[in-house]
């Protein structure tokens, strides 16, 4: 029997980068905020031994328990699916600060194009561009309008970098200066120059200099260790929630931080959300926790799943076409070139997360897409993150598994190859969606999401095109032997790829179409906001964090809005106020 609490005024799903922003500006104006986390607690004095490859990025200490909860995965809707039962693809975190904690840090601004897509797509390529099967559409929101949201999360969490004219345009300079150039950055930018493209260092979520923000937090200067993704900072060095939002919450004394606390379902009416159920997974005791507003913070997959077993909003049906829970769920695409060098010698162990260079010339619509079968396209660049020995031994694809040969091209290679990848755009398809399983259950009775994901025609011609490019600055640079990727015929949830999942509780201006407004706002449930990257409609040429940072800070002045309206349930509507 479930206990039921005390009613406050808003209850956070997850307490990362989005739980925590929803959470610190929410306090700030004096709301009551319960942040709910199911992980762990944790801070810069828990990673002070951090640098332990096997037990971190191997073991993946920071990550989802899959034996507790996983998913279930296939290609297509006439496979049965199966539980994952190693991470692999895609890396699902746990613990207060959520992937914030584990992150590259590599921060990007989707394009306005982005943002605009159906409609641009239509007016200079024709409705007929991708085909019907593919269900691209608007976001709600113009670029013009989420601008302000996007550096407002730059300042928070101190961003490194430098404008180049192919991004998405600045009103502000970024809060502070690129990150170190190096012998790799600096060879793969004279590289790009030479074929007439137009290279930039890589926005930076790791700190070029230590940094104070407007909220009175302080970000300490990098240390170019190279141990940033899949670890946590201790140095405090890289922008995580941990170090920026969740202690500005907490100082407000309005947040209250509740850990080892997992959110099984949303309380819900038929009109509005009531609250969250819980268990304390150190008690096993479950309780209600009565809320005026409730707001789901979590990852992309729990948002969705949440929403599904709590039967809120309309479930997404491929048959169809209806329903809007689950559907456009999108992933990405790497292609790229690894450069192979017979004399030159690189330093590619020492680096940090966004440690990099790019070029932007072949993302969103930055070339002229009629005479290719594709849309969209991806960033592309070469990052020095810090190669570390367990994870890393490059050697060229004609290189036998084991023996002699092996042993030498390792030695040889180890220190002569460079990579250089892109970031693919993802289109939302018919059939790639995200639903709930029939067969398998999580340890606490309740139904495991299952997703079903494919490459598409789409995917596979991107992948060629910007491999190609890829190869051409990979020859540029003085590669003696260039090896172009290539994708496979069916996407696998086994190597691991990204953690870029979007979509499932996509953004729009129609209630048909689109689960949330654009103030993340649940169209069907007014008190019900759902905030990340399951809002995406499709997913860009980019990381996803600096958007979803923007959507959150767009989401916490929507619910100011809403609370200022004293519990009336009035839809709050796109507005050009800025914050």
């Amino acid at each position: 029997m479930a206990t039921t609490l005390d009613k406050v005024e808003v209850v956070t799903v997850g307490v990362g980068w989005t739980g925590g922003i929803i959470g610190a500006e929410l306090a700030k104006k004096g709301a009551q905020v319960v942040g709910l986390e199911r992980g762990k607690a944790r801070s810069t004095d828990d990673f002070q031994h951090i640098h332990d490859e096997y037990r971190y990025a191997i073991r993946y200490e920071l990550m989802q328990d899959l034996s507790r909860e996983t998913i279930t995965f296939r290609n297509d809707r006439d496979t049965r699916a199966l539980p994952m039962r190693q991470l692999g693809s895609f890396l699902l975190g746990e613990g207060l600060g959520g992937a914030g904690v584990h992150w590259n840090g590599q921060t990007w601004r989707f394009l306005p194009y982005d943002l605009e897509i159906k409609s641009i797509t239509e007016k200079k390529y024709g409705k007929n561009k991708l085909g019907d099967e593919y269900s691209i559409q608007d976001w709600g929101i113009t670029y013009d309008e989420l601008e302000p949201y996007f550096y407002k999360f730059e300042q928070t969490a101190g961003i490194s970098g430098e404008d180049n004219e192919f991004s998405a345009p600045r009103s502000n300079p970024y809060p502070n200066p690129p990150m170190k150039e190096t012998p790799i950055t600096e060879r793969f930018k004279k590289a790009a120059k030479n074929l007439d493209l137009s290279p930039f260092h890589m926005p930076s979520g790791n700190m070029s200099q230590t940094y104070e923000n407007p909220d009175g937090q302080t970000i300490a200067q990098c240390q170019y260790c190279g141990f940033c993704e899949r670890f946590g900072c201790e140095y405090g060095a890289k922008s995580s929630p941990n170090v920026t939002v969740i202690p500005t919450a907490q100082k407000t004394g309005n947040f209250e931080l509740r850990t080892h606390a997992n959110v099984t379902e949303v309380m819900y009416d038929g009109n509005k959300a009531t609250g969250v159920k819980y268990v304390d997974l150190q008690t096993g005791e479950e309780f209600i926790q009565p809320a005026d507003i409730v707001v789901l913070t979590s990852y992309v997959m729990n948002n969705v799943r949440l929403l599904l077993n709590s039967k809120v909003g309309r479930p997404y049906d491929p048959e169809t076409r209806s329903g809007v829970i689950g559907k456009n769920y999108c992933y990405q695409i790497l292609p790229g070139a690894t450069a192979f060098f017979e004399e030159e010698k690189f330093n590619t162990y020492m680096g940090a997360g966004s440690l990099g260079a790019t070029v932007d010339n072949y993302n969103g619509d930055n070339f002229d897409h009629s005479d290719v079968n594709f849309i969209h396209g991806g960033s592309v660049s070469i990052t020095q993150t810090g190669q570390r020995p367990i994870n890393n031994n490059t050697v060229p694809n004609d290189t036998p598994n084991w023996g002699k040969q092996f042993k030498s091209e390792s030695i040889k290679y180890y220190h002569r190859n460079l990579s250089v990848g892109a970031q693919g755009a993802s289109m939302p398809h018919r059939n790639n969606y995200l639903s709930l399983d029939p067969d398998y259950k999580d340890i606490f009775g309740y139904p495991l999401l299952r997703l079903t994901y494919d490459f598409t025609e789409q995917d596979k011609n991107l992948h060629a095109y910007l491999s190609e490019k890829c190869a051409a600055i990979a020859k540029e640079m003085g590669a003696s032997k260039v090896e172009p990727r290539e994708i496979s015929d069916h996407y696998s949830i086994v190597p691991y790829q990204t953690t870029h999942n979007t979509g499932g509780v996509i953004m729009g201006g129609d209630p048909e179409t689109s689960a949330v407004n654009n103030y993340s706002q649940m169209w069907d449930v007014d008190n019900l906001f759902v905030v990340g990257a399951s809002a995406f409609a499709h997913n860009g040429g980019y990381n996803p964090t600096g958007t979803v940072g923007a959507l959150a800070y767009r989401a916490a002045e929507g619910i100011a809005k809403f609370r200022e309206q004293k519990g009336q349930l009035v839809k709050v509507q796109s507005s050009s106020e800025h914050v």
